[in-house]
């Protein structure tokens, strides 16, 4: 799996729990990435919920270092 593949894992899994998200990019190597989300304030959890283990298992699995930071959209 490449950085590319787990951002976009991760980007299609924000959007199932919030279709009206938007998400913010940073590359920082091969196998880390930083995604900043910005949702309204009563998605925020839905998100945190849906992204935690997937974002896990992509560090013990694959060794892909996906960080989600959600903020709320103002």
């Amino acid at each position: 799996m490449t950085i590319d593949d787990a951002i976009k894992q991760m980007t299609d899994t924000i959007k199932s729990a919030c279709a009206g998200a938007d998400v913010k990019v940073a590359r920082m190597s091969d196998e880390e990435a930083r995604l900043s989300v910005y949702a309204p304030a009563s998605d925020m959890q839905t998100i945190k919920d849906a992204t935690f283990m997937p974002a896990m298992d992509l560090l013990n699995n694959d060794g892909m270092d996906v960080q989600v930071f959600v903020y709320e959209k103002v």
